[in-house]
């Protein structure tokens, strides 16, 4: 399975929920690749030192390295790095008009020598080129939402570009589902906007709720996941649920 995270919105829990969706299932004991292409870096950053690196995706996209090359440990045992770096947000000035440029990261996947069980892919808050790519490369789509005033602000331009991948150049493409992020079960207002996406995505919405967290805010500053960062938490719980859901869903696909 290679799910894709995106949501055009920034600040919804997008790069919290691919760390430790990537690492929940590498702690289920399924070898994992967690690939970055957030110019921002911050999932790459949450598990290796940029230091210490050889290549990172924009080598990728722009064919100079192949996967194999770049890809690292990361914290944790089963759980693999495809490395960002800010010079990702250059790379659609070098892509554009290239006939190829929407399967760039689907032919680098197709060419890796080695195999994974998931495949988790982390996108910019835009639906830019590298979103385009991580949704023809994906299996699923995951779109996590912030509990907040202006959560369904944007979903038509998302679920527009979504089916519009779907009719032609990945016609396999499966909503996995919609994740409600940061939410405050103490206020009415996070209650009324579960209720409105609710209303609107129906089955798509996951049970689990992921609830606002210090711990899973904390995590990426110390280079680990919440479930080794915070392992008793509720942060942890909620993504170990998460996983549960995941897995149970693609499997009934």
């Amino acid at each position: 399975m290679r799910i894709a995270i995106t949501n055009q919105k920034g600040g919804v829990g997008k790069t919290t929920t691919a760390i430790n969706l990537a690492a929940g299932l590498a702690q289920k004991g399924l070898a994992t690749l967690l690939i970055d292409l957030d110019p921002q870096a911050n999932s790459t950053m949450s598990n290796v030192d940029l230091q210490d690196l050889n290549g990172h995706m924009y080598d990728v996209m722009r064919g100079h390295k192949s996967l194999d090359e770049i890809i690292v440990g990361g914290s944790q045992d089963n759980l693999w790095i495809a490395p960002s770096r800010i010079a990702m947000a250059k790379l659609e000035v070098h892509l554009v008009g290239e006939l190829d440029a929407p399967y760039r990261l689907k032919d680098a996947i197709e060419r890796l020598g080695r195999s994974y069980d998931a495949m988790i892919i982390d996108t910019p808050p835009t639906l830019g080129l590298l979103t385009v790519n991580a949704l023809v490369a994906a299996s699923h789509v995951l779109v996590p939402i912030q509990a907040s005033y202006f959560a369904l602000e944007g979903t038509d331009d998302l679920l527009e570009t979504i089916d519009k991948i779907k009719a032609r150049p990945n016609t396999e493409l499966r909503m996995l589902g919609v994740l409600i992020t940061m939410f405050d079960r103490r206020t009415v207002l996070a209650r009324e906007v579960r209720a409105e996406i609710d209303k609107v995505f129906g089955d798509l919405v996951f049970d689990t709720l992921i609830t606002k967290s210090v711990r899973l805010e904390e995590s990426p500053a110390h280079r680990a996941s919440i479930f080794t960062h915070a392992p008793e938490s509720s942060g942890a719980y909620e993504y170990y649920r998460l996983c549960e859901e995941v897995l149970q869903r693609v499997g009934s696909d």
